[in-house]
């Protein structure tokens, strides 16, 4: 296996973009932003490979309209997966390990702002017998929480604590769109707005995008200090039909980490793609992580969560940790479908020993 390395990143949130900009003038100054911090140049770049919608967008490629951001001349070699732009960064690792490449930028987008998202993603679900009644995202997860609450998986105040923690962690996090020093006894006063769930419990609607640059080991340390070395790399998912699974598990999750070689006592930071507060719970038992491991240092997705970019800031973020010298084992997670159906599990390091995929 090649060592390959998160070498580059960068993102921008917000909660609607004046004068709704295209996803080109979004994601120009983020490319900027990730060839200033690794002195590279488009020249530089091996494969290109993005994450986004045609249906949040309203039409059809419209991924290839974001091909301008990059540029019409030279020709690139690029890709596209209509989900997170965390499995765009998945399949640029694959093509760095086939030795095609040294070099890629991922990148993802998506203006949720422009659409009723709650809508559009009803659209993951069966479509014989599950789009047609038009469950939404938000009430699908209520009945997911609610479910926790009577099994006694969780209970309201477990919620409100980690609605708590994320959001005063997001303070320190100047990308973040929703941020506030809050009590877990703050949060659990507020009324609910898809019983059992509170409106902070659930993610915010966030326009947005985000870049990861990766290379193999020999042009990583031309461009990074320090690089955060992937170490595992894997994606499980589960059955597609809400009536075929326990909604009170996630086993992808479990076998997707299990696939990375992570070690749970050993991961030092974990950013974790939960859009509900009780789905971080629940993927954190799936990990089984001890209370040694911080959770989502960057506020988390109950901070900001653009969709089909929300999933790779979390892997930008955990290899922000290396980067910064705050930790040496990073875990990123993101999750796709509905109620964490797919998810996938990254180990970084600060050192490029072991591997596993």
């Amino acid at each position: 296996m090649r060592r390959v390395a998160v070498v580059g990143f960068a993102q921008r949130q917000a909660l609607d973009f004046p004068g709704s900009p295209t996803c080109v003038e979004l994601l120009v100054p983020i490319f900027a932003e990730c060839f200033a911090q690794t002195g590279w140049t488009k020249d530089d770049i091996g494969f290109w490979c993005s994450g986004s919608s045609d249906y949040l967008a309203g039409r059809s490629f419209s991924f290839v309209s974001a091909v301008d951001a990059i540029g019409a001349l030279p020709p690139v070699v690029e890709s596209h997966v209509e989900m997170d732009a965390a499995w765009a960064m998945y399949e640029a690792w694959v093509k760095i390990q086939t030795g095609e490449v040294d070099t890629a930028l991922v990148y993802g987008f998506g203006k949720s702002s422009a659409a009723t998202l709650r809508r559009i993603l009803a659209l993951q679900l069966d479509p014989y017998t599950m789009t047609p009644l038009w469950p939404d995202t938000v009430s699908l997860a209520a009945l997911q929480a609610r479910a926790g609450l009577e099994a006694g998986r969780w209970s309201q105040a477990d919620l409100a604590a980690v609605v708590a923690t994320n959001l005063t962690r997001a303070v320190t996090n100047p990308h973040a769109v929703r941020a506030a020093s809050m009590t877990p006894e703050e949060v659990a006063s507020l009324p609910a707005y898809a019983d059992p769930l509170r409106a902070l419990e659930c993610a915010p609607v966030t326009d947005g995008a985000a870049a990861l640059v990766l290379a193999a080991e020999d042009r990583a340390l031309e461009s990074c200090a320090q690089p955060a070395y992937i170490t595992g790399f894997a994606h499980a998912i589960d059955a597609h039909h809400l009536g075929t699974r326990d909604l009170l598990r996630a086993p992808s999750v479990q076998i997707a980490a299990k696939a990375a070689g992570v070690t749970p006592e050993t991961v030092e930071v974990a950013e974790v793609h939960a859009p509900f507060a009780h789905q971080e719970l629940l993927v954190r038992s799936e990990l089984g992580f001890t209370d040694s491991t911080t959770i989502n240092p960057s506020g988390g997705a109950l901070g900001g969560n653009p969709m089909f970019a929300g999933g790779l800031i979390r892997m930008g973020e955990a290899a922000s940790r290396i980067w910064s010298g705050q930790a040496d084992t990073v875990v990123g997670h993101a999750t796709s479908g509905p109620l964490l159906q797919h998810n996938l599990v990254c180990l970084m390091t600060s050192e490029p020993t072991g591997g596993r995929s």
